[in-house]
């Protein structure tokens, strides 16, 4: 294989997480042991320091039709309002006719905010039935791919274009980051969220390593790929979602000069050695021990008489079930609140799923695999907490 970023064959096997299958792959009960593994794997570059999979999945497999709704909580939600409120007033609040662009915009959640403050919006999602989703609730969206012949076809300047949480999804990196700069107008602001790789090592986030994550960037790598495309980060911040992520922002190389925080960070990542192999693996090495403690509680539960319930079941829940062997004979099913997920069976482990406000009864323990949402699962679970409900995180976020 060769560097997703830099082409380079210097790759060296830095996490092995064993054979999984698709985690996204919800299973209709018939489908039910007929999911094909593969392995997951993560290559460190030794010349540009990209964290990556050596695997990949079609995209056409992982994003023609998944089950992924972004407006699913309101952590997120709020999240979005946020980023969009940001970006206008550091950015464009003066200006008339603004536009904004959203690659992978899934249901439109974002660019409804963007959509409120003035904007022209469009989105691009590969999904055919969510961009169904989103035009039939006022968000236009073009079922696609974007790359740079997407970018072409629609042949307009955008004052800013957006990607959260997709940037690392990318099977065609480099035709992605050419139509960006294709469609960024000339002051336009390229607005990037992606999954930090420093916070997924200092948390044990490991279950945030799937096939549909290509890339695990640090701002520095970041910032390698952009460099490559012309284009560079002025500005970025570390936001707490999804357990930490990079909020980058980017232009035309050599139009901004760059941030103060910026420079901090790259320095911060520096003395962390966030860009080093070793890191990786002392990172591998420690996950045996957190897989022994969740089977510990887990079957401590189960001899206590417990009954244990999944709370959420997001993608990475799947990588976390698999890799710790977790089946029914610990949790006896997910609770959910997307309905697109109702009545399926989690990939590998054959968890089925079903709807939180369908529950007969409660259980004794909640096990949350949705822990990036802390904080909303506990403000919105208080009644059952008082009740003797308990909740436990798999992955505890350091504040």
């Amino acid at each position: 294989m060769k560097c997703r970023v830099c082409d380079s064959e210097n790759l060296n096997l830095a996490i092995d997480l064993g054979k999984h299958p698709w985690a996204n792959d919800f299973l209709k009960k018939e489908d039910v042991g007929k999911e094909v593994v593969y392995p997951l794997e993560v290559y460190h570059c030794s010349d540009c320091e990209t964290a990556q999979l050596g695997y990949t999945i079609k995209k056409e497999i992982m994003f023609g039709d998944h089950t992924y709704l972004s407006g699913m909580t309101k952590t997120l939600d709020n999240h979005f309002k946020k980023m969009a409120e940001e970006v206008d007033s550091r950015f464009f609040s003066s200006k008339e006719n603004k536009s904004v662009l959203d690659i992978g915009s899934n249901d439109g959640t974002q660019l409804k905010h963007y959509q409120a403050l003035g904007y022209d919006v469009l989105g691009i999602e590969s999904s055919r039935s969510i961009a169904k989703m989103a035009n039939d609730n006022g968000i236009t969206t073009d079922n696609s791919f974007f790359n740079l012949d997407i970018a072409k076809k629609h042949n307009k300047k955008f004052d800013v274009i957006n990607a959260s949480g997709v940037f690392f999804h990318l099977e065609e990196l480099h035709s992605v980051a050419d139509g960006i700069k294709y469609s960024l107008d000339d002051d336009g602001v390229f607005a990037v969220q992606a999954l930090y790789m420093k916070n997924i090592i200092e948390n044990k986030a490991f279950d945030q390593i799937y096939h549909e994550h290509l890339l695990y960037y640090t701002v520095k790598t970041l910032d390698t790929l952009l460099n490559r495309h012309d284009m560079e980060l002025f500005d970025a911040r570390i936001d707490p979602i999804h357990g930490g992520s990079i909020i980058g922002f980017a232009t035309h190389k050599g139009t901004k000069s760059r941030s103060e925080r910026l420079k901090s960070l790259i320095k911060e990542e520096n003395a962390f050695g966030a860009n080093d192999l070793e890191t990786y693996k002392r990172f591998e090495s420690e996950l045996e021990q957190k897989k022994q403690e969740n089977l510990n509680f887990l079957r401590k539960c189960k001899n206590e008489g417990k009954k244990v319930f999944g709370l959420g079941a997001p993608v990475k829940g799947n990588t976390l079930l698999n890799y710790f062997g977790v089946g029914t004979d610990l949790i006896e099913c997910l609770t959910e609140k997307n309905p697109m997920r109702d009545g399926l069976f989690s990939p590998g482990m054959h968890i089925p799923v079903v709807m939180e406000d369908g529950l007969k009864e409660n259980p004794d323990v909640y096990y949350v695999l949705a822990w990036n949402f802390k904080d909303e699962i506990l403000k919105r679970n208080k009644n059952l907490i008082d009740e003797g409900v308990e909740f436990f995180f798999p992955v505890d976020v350091k504040k």
